[in-house]
């Protein structure tokens, strides 16, 4: 990796980043034809999880032999430092923006001159919340409109066995509400292709684009809609944070990249879209047809069944003159999404710390598929405080209305430490009294241990030193070796023949 490679401040659009990534040593182009059906899931598996590169496919196959002129890119955001690239932050750099979040969340008043100063560079970065409409735009340089659009001119993966059509993975949907040109919605929701013109518009009842579409389901009309494959890692990374209400996610790019994001209007339908990006759909999303979707792999590591989504058509392609195609696969972790999970832990634990100053840190384990149980740690001042903690959290934010479990700790366990866990779990834990259950709630539909299809249950684990009324007994007390003895050893360890690192 060439690691005199500056990181740039902002990548303008998806082929900036490529570009940057293959001067550090972080890209791979595959020359070699390879099979869009399964064959690019397991190399994109394979290399992900020892940490590789980003992918570019540039001579990808379908399922009928044909070669695709339109490269696939994969594996782009397959770890936490190119993401942090992405962002336009050094490697380790993701805490500043998490704090940039928070604040924008809930803004604290500057309480002094100098703490006015210092808040300065997040007033210039809200300036950059709003969008620009640009009229010539790049990812219309070429469009397809009537007989002209045709889906099979897209290298589309079809990543697992058993799945019934090729799946578009990385679409940025764009929405907006019926009565409100402003209220606009960017949500990641696959799309199984149905047709040269029709795709299947899959997301949950609680997202944005889903609740647009309700919308305009009942004043009776079609919902416009416009996709966006390939868009600058910014753009992207809006889509899949935990923004505040009315935020959107077309400014907050800008935000991200330190400068507006440019817009252009869609060709066929009243939306925004990314003017940098590589590909754009239009079309409109029926407000009563529906069709069965599914099963594909998920990140849950199994196939979801066959349920019925809203049918979208297809107004239009627009693209650039030589486009990218970004595509990635879901599964049990380790996967994309779960490394962008990993990347989120980061960012929510200022916004936690804000509600609840008495957290210490937060953990949502990648093999929980990103968000199915928290390990939090506190510090625990009053009875029942590991139980308001939970609840809290639960209530918090929409990503953790999913979380099944929750472990509560004290401060001295390290939370990303399953032996630490364990040990609390083991001896500060009590089943009689330690549990908390919450039966009826919102859960993952995905969820197959669930009673019913998006119901079911959450479970909190108090593992905390209890205290006060929590208990009639007296506390054990912690071992640990005296300061004065561990600084002494410390002293003569390199005399002492054993090793050269200190334990």
């Amino acid at each position: 990796m060439n690691s005199d490679v500056p990181i740039p401040r902002n990548h303008a659009n998806l082929r900036e980043f490529v570009t940057f990534l293959e001067r550090k040593g972080q890209l791979t182009r595959v020359a070699r034809p390879v099979s869009l059906v399964h064959e690019i899931t397991e190399i994109h598996r394979r290399v992900l999880d020892r940490q590789g590169p980003a992918l570019l496919f540039e001579n990808p196959v379908d399922g009928s032999g044909r070669t695709h002129a339109i490269p696939l890119l994969a594996n782009l955001f397959g770890t936490r430092e190119r993401i942090e690239w992405g962002l336009g932050l050094e490697s380790g750099g993701l805490p500043t923006l998490a704090n940039l979040l928070a604040d924008l969340r809930g803004p604290q008043p500057p309480k002094s001159l100098s703490d006015a100063w210092r808040q300065l560079p997040h007033l210039k970065a809200a300036l950059n919340l709003n969008t620009r409409s640009v009229s010539r735009a790049p990812c219309q340089e070429r469009a397809w409109r009537g007989h002209e659009i045709d889906l099979d001119h897209l290298p589309i993966q079809t990543c697992w066995p058993g799945e019934p059509a090729p799946l578009v993975t990385w679409p940025l949907v764009i929405t907006r509400a019926p009565d409100d040109p402003d209220d606009i919605n960017v949500g990641i929701y696959r799309m199984q292709k149905l047709g040269r013109d029709r795709l299947i518009m899959r997301w949950l009842a609680q997202r944005g684009g889903a609740r647009h579409h309700r919308m305009w389901q009942a004043a009776g009309q079609d919902m416009p809609v416009a996709i966006a494959i390939g868009a600058a890692p910014a753009t992207i990374f809006a889509a899949v944070m935990p923004l505040p209400d009315g935020m959107s996610e077309l400014g907050f790019a800008g935000l991200l990249k330190g400068k507006r994001q440019d817009v252009t209007a869609g060709l066929t339908v009243p939306l925004p879209v990314p003017a940098e990006a590589e590909i754009i759909l239009e079309g409109t999303v029926s407000a009563t047809e529906t069709a069965g979707e599914g099963p594909y792999g998920d990140h849950t590591g199994y196939y979801n069944s066959v349920e019925d989504f809203p049918v979208l058509t297809l107004s239009a392609i627009t693209m650039r003159r030589d486009p990218l195609y970004l595509s990635t696969y879901t599964s049990r972790p380790p996967d994309e999404p779960a490394c962008l999970g990993e990347a989120m832990n980061v960012l929510f634990l200022p916004l936690v710390k804000r509600q609840f100053p008495e957290v210490a840190d937060l953990w949502l384990p990648p093999e929980a598929c990103s968000y199915r149980a928290i390990v939090v740690s506190i510090d625990k001042r009053y009875p029942g405080q590991a139980r308001r903690i939970m609840m809290g959290l639960w209530s918090m934010l929409p990503q953790f209305n999913y979380t099944k479990l929750i472990i509560v700790v004290d401060r001295d366990i390290n939370v990303r430490r399953w032996p630490d866990v364990i040990w609390a779990l083991s001896t500060r834990f009590d089943a009689s009294r330690d549990v908390m259950t919450v039966d009826k709630t919102p859960i993952d539909y995905l969820d197959f241990a669930s009673p019913k299809s998006g119901l079911g249950g959450k479970l909190g684990l108090d593992a905390t030193t209890k205290i006060g009324s929590e208990t009639d007994r007296e506390w054990g007390k912690v071992l640990t070796m005296a300061p004065d003895v561990i600084k002494r050893i410390d002293t003569i360890w390199a005399s002492l023949g054993i090793g050269e690192t200190l334990p």
